[in-house]
Formats: structure tokens, C-alpha cells, sequence
């Protein structure tokens, strides 16, 4: 039971990485609060034990207020939200680019300002930020607004663990190559040709398969855990052979 005794809250838990990492939290004693806007996808927490479920839309700022001032100190704080945007500079558009940045950083910048306070009082914690492979290590074609958002969750990373490394606080990220989510599969089906779309995707993979979410849950466990007391201030890729 590597996370007996903590109590994490994660973000976007309703489905892919984020569902996976709860149940691989819970698995190692973790007491942890699985979040989403999506309150019908919490329903499938029901029966798991050491899960407890509330909606949380992460855009709303009171409203992550108002979850953070009425729980206890958290020890793991996992932002996993996030969206993806297809296009070069030559497609995005300013809506498109405003609501990545809102979602994929402004949403995190607020769970942290917002739970920070506590993990301090209570003596540290740590927190693990959804960054990408498509980010500051790698560009890929047609995520011009994803991985410019992407990049700056790196910097937030960083930011965090600089200013609170000696307050006992870690702040990590994540950087997942292609995943097999709900969200990628909705994806590929928005395609023309969806069969045609997944290979494709497939074929930026080296190992020549989609990761699975539940082979990127292992690491949000280390770091949620005391294995990696010494790791603040890193980018974590999972990717597959991507960076290589």
C-alpha cells in the first residue's frame, strides 16, 4: 500500500487517464475525491472503495473555491482536465486559443492557487500537473494551440516547484504520448475517415500501438507517492519512444 494515509483530489476523473489514476490511487490506499463536470461519469465510483465523487467544473473559480475550502488538506493534488485542438497557426482561432489556455493552464493555475494553502499548513504535498509529450519537448503537425498550451503547463511546473521546493511542496508533470481515451476516440471519429485517422495515429508511435490509460496511471502513482520525495520541478514523458 504505497499511498496509505494520503488523500488525493483529481480532476477530469470521470474517464481516461485521470479514472485510471483514481482507481491506481484507491488500489494503494489512497483516500481519493474523484472530480468531473461530467457528473454522470462519477456514477461508475459507486461501489469502489476509498472513492468519494463530486462534479467540479474547472473553468469556475468559485466553484473550485468553494470544493477546496470545505475539504480537509489534500496530500496529492492531480490536474489532469484537459483539451486538444487540431490546426497550424493558420487554422487556430482566438476562441479556440482561449479555451485551451483556460482549460489546459488557467485551470490549473487555480486548483493549485486554491488547494496550495492547505498542503503548506499540513506540511507539504505533492502535485502532478497533465502536461504532453506536445509541449516544449516535441512539436507535432496540426497542434499548434495544444502544444503552445501544453508547453506553458511546463512552465506553471516549474514555476510551482521553484517558489515552494523548500516548503515540502513538489510539483511535477506529466508528458503522455498518444493515449486510447474516450476523448481520443471522439477524436478519430470527427475525422472523414475515421479507420484512416487512427492509423495515423497509431503510426507516430514508435512501439506501434496506442498507450492505454491505465499504463500511464504507474507514474501519477510515484509521484503521488514517497518513492519520489526527491523529483520536483520535472516533466515526466511517457510516450512510447516519441522523445527518442
Amino acid at each position: 500500500m504505497r499511498l496509505k494515509g494520503k488523500t488525493a483530489l483529481v480532476t477530469a476523473a470521470g474517464q481516461g487517464i485521470g479514472r485510471a489514476s483514481v482507481l491506481a490511487m484507491a488500489a494503494e490506499g489512497a483516500q481519493v475525491l474523484a472530480t468531473d463536470v461530467n457528473a454522470q461519469l462519477l456514477e461508475s465510483y459507486a461501489d469502489v472503495a476509498n472513492v468519494t465523487t463530486a462534479r467540479l467544473d474547472v473553468m469556475d473559480k468559485a466553484a473550485i473555491q468553494d470544493l477546496v475550502a470545505r475539504i480537509a488538506p489534500v496530500n496529492v493534488l492531480f490536474n489532469c482536465a484537459g483539451v486538444v485542438h487540431n490546426g497550424s497557426i493558420l487554422q487556430a482561432t482566438d476562441d479556440e486559443w482561449s479555451f485551451a489556455f483556460n482549460l489546459n493552464v488557467r485551470a490549473q493555475y487555480w486548483m493549485i492557487q486554491a488547494a496550495l494553502p492547505k498542503m503548506l499548513e499540513a506540511g507539504g504535498g505533492s502535485i502532478i500537473n497533465m502536461a504532453s509529450v506536445c509541449s516544449s519537448l516535441k512539436g507535432l503537425p496540426n497542434r499548434f494551440t495544444y502544444g503552445t498550451s501544453k508547453a506553458a503547463v511546463v512552465g506553471l511546473t516549474k514555476s510551482v516547484a521553484a517558489d515552494f521546493v523548500g516548503q515540502g511542496i513538489r510539483c511535477n508533470a506529466i508528458a503522455p504520448g498518444t493515449v486510447d481515451t474516450p476523448s481520443l476516440g471522439d477524436r478519430i471519429n470527427s475525422y472523414a475517415d475515421p479507420i484512416e485517422a487512427r492509423k495515423n495515429f497509431i503510426a507516430r508511435q514508435p512501439m506501434g500501438r496506442l498507450a492505454q490509460a491505465h499504463e500511464i496511471a504507474p507514474i501519477v502513482v510515484y509521484l503521488a507517492s514517497d518513492e519520489s520525495v526527491f523529483a520536483t520541478g520535472q516533466l515526466f514523458s511517457v510516450d512510447g519512444g516519441m522523445t527518442i
